[in-house]
């Protein structure tokens, strides 16, 4: 038997009853107890604080996942609505949207791109576009170049190494820019072989960026290249950036301004 001994003044649903236990000790007593209940008040600011700590984890989780990301600072804010759109890019940028758009499937499928071109035609900029916004989406990525990777491992022994190739391996997403602007030694040529390939091998997609041309790539006889190359084209979708270099335009842009305020 229940009695509501009190009710909430805002919703008036009972926060207050009287409830007849039995015993249990063989005499068939039974025992009146108050207990307290949550009205609907109650429910719903108990929603809002598991609302507010689910928030705060997800920013938390987000802060974590971006400190690990090792983006230069300067990419750490672009995303799609920062995107300047032009008849060169359009197809890039409907491609990349569309990518993190899938990236259900694209990882699922390890699909990765590859965005060449003439260098500040915007396949940084894109790269870095497609890793926030899937960062805001709490899913793991690394962006980083060839030549910070190569300083890395330079430092490391075989075990560090692996190691540290195992952790980039642990994001959802590589993103490495700059294939091609790494010294041609044999050392570079080899841990740039074993970055591609260890993510070829964990199954996982990565994107990558390269001022090279695709039919360089693709017709290369070098046996150092080639088999990174191979491996390039097994695992990513090539992409053509294309257009002016945005690099030239803005300092161009920045030239024209200087020259008005000081030469008037």
């Amino acid at each position: 038997m229940q009695v509501v001994t009190k009710v909430c003044p805002v919703c008036g649903e009972p926060i207050e009853r009287r409830i007849s236990f039995p015993m249990f000790d063989g005499t068939g007593r039974r025992e009146e107890r108050l207990v307290r209940c949550a009205c609907s008040c109650k429910r719903k600011e108990q929603e809002q604080i598991e609302e507010r700590l689910r928030r705060e984890e997800n920013m938390r989780r987000l802060s974590q996942l971006r400190s690990l990301s090792l983006m230069d600072a300067k990419l750490k804010n672009v995303r799609f609505n920062t995107y300047q759109v032009n008849v060169f890019n359009q197809k890039m940028y409907d491609l990349a949207r569309k990518y993190v758009a899938n990236f259900d499937t694209m990882y699922r499928k390890g699909q990765g791109l590859l965005f060449y071109g003439e260098p500040g035609t915007g396949k940084s900029f894109t790269a870095a576009a497609i890793a926030n916004e899937l960062l805001d989406r709490m899913r793991p990525v690394v962006m980083t170049s060839f030549v910070k990777l190569i300083d890395e491992l330079r430092r490391f022994n075989d075990d560090d190494t692996d190691m540290y190739l195992d952790r980039l391996n642990n994001a959802d997403l590589l993103i490495v820019d700059d294939l091609g602007a790494e010294r041609g030694t044999d050392f570079a040529l080899e841990k740039v072989y074993d970055v591609i390939d260890s993510r070829y091998r964990s199954g996982k997609p990565m994107i990558l960026t390269t001022n090279l041309e695709l039919s360089y790539m693709r017709n290369c006889t070098d046996i150092r290249y080639n088999r990174i190359y191979d491996r390039i084209f097994e695992m990513c979708y090539p992409v053509k950036a294309q257009g002016k270099s945005w690099r030239k335009s803005e300092a161009v842009s920045r030239f024209d301004e200087m020259k008005k305020i000081l030469e008037g």
